[in-house]
């Protein structure tokens, strides 16, 4: 295996919180050089939620893997001056910060662009360009918000945001395969380009199939909590000691559903002959299947919907998702050491396995400014010139 794929690549991330810097984990792990370049101090994303002694989040731990730290005051002369020698050298400039920050410290694309005429820069904003609300900021939760999928989520009259930042990841991800394929398009034509993905967009792009469905049938459709709307049964059901999600979809599983309740009445019952009419009639289908787990174990009932090969899973709670033995077999999250952690941790990688590249984590998340030396000493800064910086706080 080769860890090399974006080895000579050299990334600069000025992300801050998730979508931006999981885009730059993401090329790192395939690689890249990625230099994380933060205020004296440290980005504010670092503390979110802190876990270790020294207050790092659980968040950055993940985001920062396979990244060197670099703490940097562009608004400084000299520190515009270290600006100016890193895009020099980089390949890609990362960002989803506001486009006036951005111009203030010297990288918008107009300005990274002047300095290096085919640099790829990678910006993410919450709305998108072009509407009333381009120079808005936010967050993941009113990309929820606003596409649709908080209102079909939740009880009724409840729209509730999911606690997993789905959109942030997603737009990262996004981003991160757009670069790449901007660094395929500069490889064929030596051109650089500016890339602008947005939170809404993703979240739009993820409820796009039911904003059709309004659009061409006007259904209205009101939330339906753990229930899908267009199949049946699939919800969450209580067991003796735990919960679990079921999710019948198409005529084979249904019947083979209908035998494993004893209800092979409801195959010549018209409310149930489609996916759609099992999907409108589904609270009859969850009350059936509620009683049926209500009298088993969560291992009975995963057993039978195994037999019966219709999908089922537990709910979790994190401790049980960490101790599920299927979870610690796959090795997903990588054991990685931090000095001011109480132990090592569980740090989820690069999400997709390649059979011939080495996606393995490198090395940990950085500590503030960890770096700092090594990229200016790379950049052609003595030792001197160094100490004079740290006294101006420029770096």
């Amino acid at each position: 295996m080769s860890s090399t794929l974006l080895e000579g690549i050299r990334v600069l991330d000025f992300g801050r919180y998730i979508a931006g810097p999981y885009c730059a984990a993401l090329l790192g792990d395939l690689g890249a050089d990625v230099i994380r370049i933060e205020r004296l101090g440290g980005g504010e994303d670092r503390f979110l939620a802190p876990v270790t002694a020294d207050g790092m989040g659980g968040l950055y731990l993940q985001l920062a893997r396979n990244k060197r730290s670099l703490t940097l005051n562009p608004t400084k002369p000299t520190g515009r001056e270290i600006v100016h020698r890193l895009v020099a050298t980089a390949d890609v400039v990362i960002a989803n910060l506001p486009p006036t920050t951005l111009a203030a410290m010297g990288i918008d694309y107009d300005s990274v662009r002047a300095i290096r005429p085919d640099i790829i820069m990678t910006t993410v904003t919450a709305f998108g360009r072009g509407g009333p609300w381009s120079d808005k900021i936010g967050f993941d939760g009113l990309a929820q918000a606003m596409s649709g999928a908080m209102y079909l989520s939740g009880p009724v009259g409840e729209p509730t945001r999911s606690s997993a930042a789905f959109v942030d990841f997603a737009t990262g991800a996004l981003s991160a395969f757009a670069t790449m394929a901007a660094m395929r398009h500069r490889d064929a034509t030596g051109e650089g380009q500016l890339l602008e993905g947005a939170l809404l967009k993703t979240a739009l792009t993820m409820m796009n199939g039911t904003l059709i469905e309004q659009e061409l049938l006007t259904r209205d459709p009101e939330s339906t909590h753990n229930r899908l709307q267009t199949s049946g049964p699939s919800d969450v059901y209580h067991c003796r000691d735990g919960s679990i999600l079921a999710i019948a979809i198409g005529d084979p599983q249904w019947e083979r559903w209908t035998k494993l309740v004893g209800r092979t009445d409801l195959l010549d019952d018209p409310r149930f002959a489609t996916d759609l009419d099992r999907g409108d009639n589904g609270e009859i289908l969850s009350e059936i299947m509620s009683e049926w787990c209500a009298e088993r174990t969560v291992e009975e009932v995963m057993v039978a919907l195994e037999e019966a090969k219709i999908p089922g899973g537990p709910v979790l709670s994190p401790q049980q998702a960490l101790d599920h033995p299927h979870v610690q077999a796959i090795g997903f999250l990588e054991p990685v050491s931090y000095p001011d952690a109480p132990k090592t941790l569980g740090v989820a990688g690069f999400p997709v396995t390649m059979a011939a590249i080495d996606t393995s984590i490198r090395f940990r998340a950085p500590r503030v400014g960890e770096h700092t030396d090594e990229i200016l000493a790379e950049l052609g800064y003595d030792e001197e010139a160094v100490s004079d910086l740290r006294a101006a706080r420029v770096v």
